[in-house]
């Protein structure tokens, strides 16, 4: 049984992530969905209601599961037993850091290889950063994340309902 990791911060999950996590599952017996901490970055929301909108995103979507992790990622690749790291990647800047991390991985762990999906056209220009700047404002981000996620952020009060 193969099984793809797919590692991220989703912070929230969009579209284009729930894009690259059913095309992984075209190749892959099993998708770990791994929402993470970066140090270098500053959230949102909290590590747990990432994972849940990930949870919500990724509903009934088979032989999918998503799990926390505030270690390394090559670390975590091991203790699930995954065969491959997915990444997806919008553009050139996202190839080149994507890149390096692969490098680090594979260079700690020689199993750790990493496949690349190219973000689909109509999703390359899609990122979690543009919908918090829609949530800073209270405006709906319809059409960059799942309905479910919608509904999730209308009940906390981060956006009015579309």
């Amino acid at each position: 049984m193969s099984h793809a990791l797919i590692p991220g911060s989703f912070d929230p999950m969009t579209l284009g992530h729930l894009d690259i996590v059913k095309r992984a599952l075209k190749h892959y017996d099993k998708v770990t969905v791994a929402v993470m901490i970066n140090r270098s970055k500053t959230y949102t929301h909290t590590i747990e209601e990432r994972a849940e909108m990930a949870r919500l995103t990724l509903s009934g979507l088979p032989n999918v599961e998503v799990i926390t992790d505030d270690g390394m990622l090559v670390d975590l690749f091991d203790r699930i037993g995954a065969d491959v790291i997915v990444k997806g990647i919008r553009n050139e800047v996202d190839r080149a850091y994507e890149e390096q991390m692969a490098a680090y991985n594979l260079s700690k762990n020689p199993r750790a290889k990493t496949v690349f999906l190219q973000a689909c056209d109509d999703l390359e220009n899609l990122n979690s950063t543009g919908v918090r700047a829609l949530l800073a404002e209270k405006k709906c981000p319809e059409g960059l994340v799942a309905p479910a996620v919608i509904e999730y952020l209308v009940t906390r009060g981060e956006c009015n309902a579309c």
